[in-house]
């Protein structure tokens, strides 16, 4: 026993931690991921590397099967908790640091205020088990698993079709999302391989609205939103989240293209503009990450020739943003947020009012009764997979980043209510 605790009380001094973001709980996966650095508690890309699955943001009515898939692949000692708010974050680890030292562990669903748990939307008890991979939710494993097919002994079974050469090969489905790390939260992609080429990608589920009166408005448009509803906001605050957000999603890129170093920086950067750091010494640090990643012969050549998209088929759906400036491919997007970051600098205090219809929000300009900029991404997925592959499939998606909190929001919001 002295041994088993002793084990416990390793696991739990440095426990690697599973972040899996609701929709709507962009806000919390910040203030988690910002605790974790400070704790210097590791972060884990699988469940099988995890002991910690962290829940973060507002509960959602669809997230409970795949969230159990999570739990169900992480091995003992394990715990779970739930951040539903920023206020919760803090008191989730040091619940869930508290469970990984106690021989029972187990899921102390949600944290809430005065750190009570209870089981809500991210409870595991009996039933857990019950959960079938292929469930009436569509059985998409959580980080690329599968549902809905042939299975034989706990695998996906491969089917016979043609591939574009006219040649029959094995096809083999592969569902991604919606709790993959470093991804769109809530989005769910059903990919059909042939080799690993993919052949076909359909959307088979993004997240809607949760509870009425529970999904909050999307963190990165945030300024917009209140700009639009008639609230004073100035400029600099809106660039500051502008640039935040695009520091944000070069992390998420970085991180697909196997550069966690630079990826680590980008987020520093982040949460130094959101924590309103000052501009002089804020620019030097951006330049030099800026050139650093701009420069990268490796980062070029990882994601040349891939998710193009130009100008006139952006403007045909409805992009806007970087993405459709770019007018090129994933390596022109990402060098498009470098630019616009190195211009915003100069911008980050500037005291004039926002007109929202005049500035561009992170994925482009909201417009009053319109679907959110974020709805065109989404909407352009199954295109820019097609044909890619499945290497280069993430990278894909990272390179657009869309923002699925935007969709999560609600139509009261997204119509500028």
């Amino acid at each position: 026993m002295d041994v088993t605790r002793r084990a416990l009380r390793a696991v739990a001094a440095r426990p690697r931690v599973l972040l899996a973001t609701l929709p709507g709980g962009t806000a919390v996966r910040l203030a988690a991921e910002r605790h974790l650095r400070l704790r210097d508690w590791p972060t884990a890309a699988t469940p099988a590397e995890a002991d910690l699955l962290v829940v973060a943001g507002p509960g959602h009515p669809d997230s409970r099967p795949p969230l159990d898939r999570l739990w169900r692949d992480m091995p003992a000692p394990r715990a779970r908790v739930h951040a539903p708010t920023v206020n919760d974050v803090e008191t989730a680890l040091n619940d869930g640091r508290t469970r990984l030292c106690s021989p029972t562990g187990g899921d102390a669903g949600h944290v809430g205020q005065g750190g009570q748990a209870d089981r809500g939307q991210a409870g595991h008890d009996e039933r857990v088990d019950r959960y079938d991979t292929r469930s009436d939710h569509g059985g998409h494993d959580a980080h690329g698993g599968h549902g809905g097919m042939e299975m034989r002994d706990g695998l996906p079974m491969a089917e016979r079709g043609e591939d574009r050469d006219g040649l029959t090969l094995d096809r083999l489905h592969m569902p991604l999302g919606p709790f993959l790390a470093d991804w769109p939260p809530g989005l769910t992609i059903r990919l059909v391989l042939q080799g690993d080429v993919v052949q076909q990608a359909d959307l088979t589920e993004v997240m809607g609205p949760g509870p009425v009166g529970e999904t909050p408005a999307p963190f990165w448009s945030q300024p917009w939103l209140r700009a639009e509803a008639g609230e004073p906001v100035m400029v600099g605050e809106a660039v500051r989240r502008r640039s935040a957000a695009h520091l944000d999603s070069l992390g998420r890129l970085l991180a697909v293209a196997g550069w966690p170093a630079e990826a680590m920086v980008a987020r520093r950067l982040r949460d130094d503009l959101l924590a309103e750091g000052s501009p002089a010494t804020y620019a030097p640090r951006l330049e030099r990450f800026a050139h650093r990643v701009g420069r990268s012969r490796t980062l070029a050549w990882l994601t040349r020739g891939i998710g193009e998209l130009g100008t006139d088929e952006a403007r045909e759906r409805g992009v806007g943003g970087p993405a459709a400036r770019a007018g090129g491919d994933v390596t022109d997007r990402y060098r498009k947020w470098l630019t616009d970051l190195r211009g915003d600098v100069r911008r980050l205090d500037e005291p004039a009012l926002l007109d929202p219809t005049a500035e561009e929000s992170p994925r482009g300009r909201w417009k009053t009764g319109r679907p959110p900029p974020s709805a065109a991404l989404v909407a352009l997925l199954p295109r820019m997979l097609a044909g890619t592959e499945l290497a280069a499939a993430r990278l894909v998606v990272a390179g657009l980043d869309p923002d699925l909190d935007e969709l999560a929001a609600g139509p009261e919001v997204t119509a500028g209510a």
